[in-house]
C-alpha cells in the first residue's frame, strides 16, 4: 500500500479503544488521525483525556497530542478519515444511530459493539470463519443510500474461545454444544485497580452474555440470502452456555463439550485443528495469525497468564481434547478477549474489508 488510510477511533478513551491506539502503532496499511469521545473528554488532548491508560504497553507518541473530538460532529470528524473503528460505550440505540450516521458520510465503520450485530444487512465476521458475508455489504448500501460507507462488526469475544475450533469440524456435524466461559475482567472494561471486589472472586452472571455465546455463533455460520439481502442464521448446533466473570484479568477460558453427527476419532480432531487456515491467512493479512488454532498437548495449558498472548494475542488455544461419559468430547479453549477478542478482531476484519476492496481512500 503507497500510502496509509486514514482511521478515526469512535470511543478513544475507553479500554477498547486504547487497545485499538495499542495495536496500530505503526501498522503497515492505517495510520490514527482522529479520535472521538464524549463531551467531556472533547477538547483535551487524548493522553489529557486519559485518566487511566490501561495496556502494558506505552501509549504512543503520536496520539499523545491529538485532540480529543466530540462524537455528535459527524460530518466534520468524517472528513478528515478514511474509515473509523467504533468502540462507543453508550446505549445500543444511540450506538446504532452513530454507527449509522457515520457511514452515511460514506465512511466505512469497522465496529467492536454488538449494537448492529443482529442488523440482518450487517455482516458479522470472524475473518477466518465467515468472509464471505462481507458480500451482504451491497445490500445494506442501498438500504443506507451509500455508495462506500457502510458498518461491518465482530462477534462477542467470549465465542472466539470455542467457535473457530468447532468451525474446523464443521463436516462431521457438531449438533448439541455445551460451553462454559470463565471470563477476564477486561472483558467488562476495568482492570483490578477498578474493580477490587474481583480480586480473589467469581460472579456467576455476565449480563447478556449467555445469550450471545449460544446465538452468535449461529449468526457466524450463517448464509447470505441474495433475494432479501440479509444472513440468515444457522439452524445449529444447539448450544447451552454459561458465563462466569473471573479473577483473570485478560484471555478469556472455555470448557467446551460437544457430539456430532458423526463422531471423528481424536487424531483426525488434532489434525484438522493444526491445519486450519482461512482468508486472512491465504492473503497474510498484517494481523493475521500465521498459526490461527494451536493444540496443547501438557494437562495444565492453556492458560491465560501464560497462553494469551499466542501469535500477538490473535491465535487461539487449545488443549485438553478427551472423550467424555455424557458427550463425544470436551476441551478447553482460551483466546485474548480485548485483542482476538476485541479490538485485534476489529483491526484484522478491516484489513480484509481493505484488501477486498470494500475500504479504500477517499
Amino acid at each position: 500500500m503507497d500510502k496509509k488510510l486514514r482511521v478515526g477511533i469512535l470511543g478513544a478513551t475507553g479500554m477498547v479503544g486504547q487497545r485499538f491506539i495499542s495495536l496500530l502503532e505503526n501498522h503497515p496499511w492505517f495510520e490514527v488521525v482522529m479520535v472521538a469521545a464524549s463531551e467531556r473528554s472533547a477538547g483535551k488532548r487524548y493522553e489529557d483525556a486519559i485518566k487511566s491508560w490501561k495496556m502494558a504497553t506505552p501509549m504512543p507518541e503520536g496520539v499523545k497530542n491529538l485532540i480529543v473530538r466530540n462524537l455528535n460532529d459527524v460530518e466534520a470528524n468524517a472528513a478528515e478519515v478514511d474509515f473509523c473503528f467504533s468502540a462507543v460505550d453508550m446505549d445500543k440505540e444511540a450506538i446504532r444511530a452513530f454507527e449509522d450516521a457515520y457511514a452515511k458520510t460514506e465512511t466505512p465503520v469497522v465496529s467492536n459493539n454488538s449494537a448492529h450485530r443482529w442488523t440482518p444487512d450487517v455482516p458479522m465476521v470472524i475473518p477466518e470463519i465467515n468472509p464471505e458475508h462481507i458480500e451482504v455489504i451491497q445490500y445494506q448500501k442501498k438500504r443506507l443510500g451509500t455508495e462506500k460507507g457502510f458498518v461491518a462488526v465482530k462477534p462477542n469475544c467470549s465465542i472466539q474461545s470455542y467457535t473457530p475450533a468447532l468451525n474446523a469440524l464443521k463436516d462431521f456435524g457438531p449438533k448439541e454444544v455445551v460451553v462454559c466461559t470463565y471470563q477476564a475482567i477486561s472483558g467488562a472494561g476495568k482492570n483490578f485497580q477498578d474493580w477490587p471486589e474481583m480480586v480473589e472472586n467469581v460472579i456467576p452472571y455476565i449480563g447478556g452474555e449467555e445469550e450471545k455465546s449460544e446465538m452468535e455463533p449461529l449468526r457466524v455460520w450463517g448464509h447470505i440470502d441474495h433475494e432479501q439481502g440479509i444472513i440468515v442464521p444457522a439452524e445449529s448446533p444447539v448450544i447451552a452456555a454459561q458465563c462466569l466473570r473471573v479473577a483473570v484479568e485478560n484471555g478469556h477460558t472455555a470448557a467446551v463439550f460437544v457430539n456430532f453427527e458423526n463422531k471423528p476419532d481424536k487424531e483426525t480432531i488434532l489434525r484438522r485443528w493444526a491445519e486450519y487456515k482461512g482468508v486472512p491467512q491465504e492473503l497474510e493479512l498484517p494481523s493475521a495469525p500465521k498459526q490461527f488454532i494451536r493444540y496443547m498437548e501438557e494437562d495444565n495449558r492453556p492458560q491465560p497468564v501464560l497462553d494469551r498472548d499466542y501469535e500477538n494475542g490473535m491465535g487461539v488455544s487449545l488443549g485438553r481434547l478427551r472423550e467424555d461419559k455424557i458427550f463425544d468430547y470436551k476441551f478447553v479453549g482460551l483466546s485474548h478477549n480485548t485483542v482476538r477478542g476485541a479490538a485485534g478482531g476489529a483491526v484484522l476484519l478491516a484489513e480484509l474489508l481493505t484488501a477486498k476492496g470494500y475500504i479504500e481512500a477517499k
